[in-house]
Parts: C-alpha cells; structure tokens; sequence
C-alpha cells in the first residue's frame, strides 16, 4: 500500500488548469444527500402500537440529478442542505408532526411523497441548477424500514 505523501505543487487556477477544464463532462448525475430529524406522531385508522402517541429518529435520504455547471458541479451539497433546513425540517424536526403537516394520515408512506414535492417546488423556484430535478426521496421510519418516492411514480400518476 502506498504511503501518505505531501503534494508537491498545489494546482492553481490559470496557471495549471484553465477554467475552460474544470467541467469534465456534460452528462445528467445525480447528487445524493442524507439527513436526521426526531419528530413524534401517531396514526389515524390503524389498529397497532403506532396508534399511541410515539417518535422516531427518521433518516431520510434525497437524490438529485442534473448537469454541471462550467464548474463541474451540478449543486453543492450546501445548498442542498440549506433546501432541506429552511422549506423542510423547519416542519419535521422536534414536532409533532401531525399537527405541523397537512392534514394526513402521518405514515412514512405519506411524509415521504410530502418531503420529495416540498423538494421539487424549492428547485424549481431556485432556476439556477440546470436540469436539477429530484430523482428520489427515501424515509427511514426505523433502521430497517423505509417509504420512497420516485421521480418516474411522481410524474406519472
């Protein structure tokens, strides 16, 4: 195995690589981004222990695609974050969340088809990633148990 070694020259711009070089490639990628939120529901119409007041640590996990910039980069994971915190978590997280939601049945069926459209309406009001569109959104309600929505279900039905 090769060892740990210090670069020799730290590439500069314009002088080891022009801007003209920095996008690669012009094919649609797809960026992924993973995230934490606590939140406590219950459901409605549902003979079980979820009938009870209960709460979760939810994963969920959002994949979008797009094509670069002349960059190279077709969103930073940044901005995909401050998506996620500002038009979405805000709802989720340390809520109660059927009361912070639109009236529905708060199954990980229903929270994750309400995460993937708060998702498409944030890029689509932005206009500045090209072609960015959400591909999919998965929920994690338990480590082993999860609900996905998927662009080609979204836009179908």
């Amino acid at each position: 195995m090769p060892g740990f070694r210090i670069v020799d020259k730290l590439q500069k711009m314009d002088v080891d690589i022009k801007k003209s070089q920095l996008k690669y490639h012009s094919k649609r990628v797809l960026v992924s981004k993973e995230f934490t939120f606590d939140a406590a529901h219950h459901l409605h119409n549902y003979e079980g222990k979820c009938k009870n007041l209960h709460g979760h640590t939810y994963r969920v996990i959002l994949g979008l695609s797009g094509y670069t910039d002349d960059r190279g980069l077709m969103i930073d994971f940044g901005d995909i974050k401050e998506i996620w915190k500002q038009q979405i978590e805000t709802h989720l997280d340390h809520h109660y969340i059927n009361e912070t939601l639109p009236p529905m049945n708060t199954t990980a069926e229903n929270i994750v088809v309400w995460i993937y459209e708060r998702l498409s309406e944030a890029l689509q009001k932005e206009q500045r990633y090209d072609g960015a569109r959400v591909e999919f959104v998965k929920l994690y309600e338990t480590p082993t148990s999860y609900a996905e929505a998927r662009r080609e279900w979204m836009e179908v039905e």
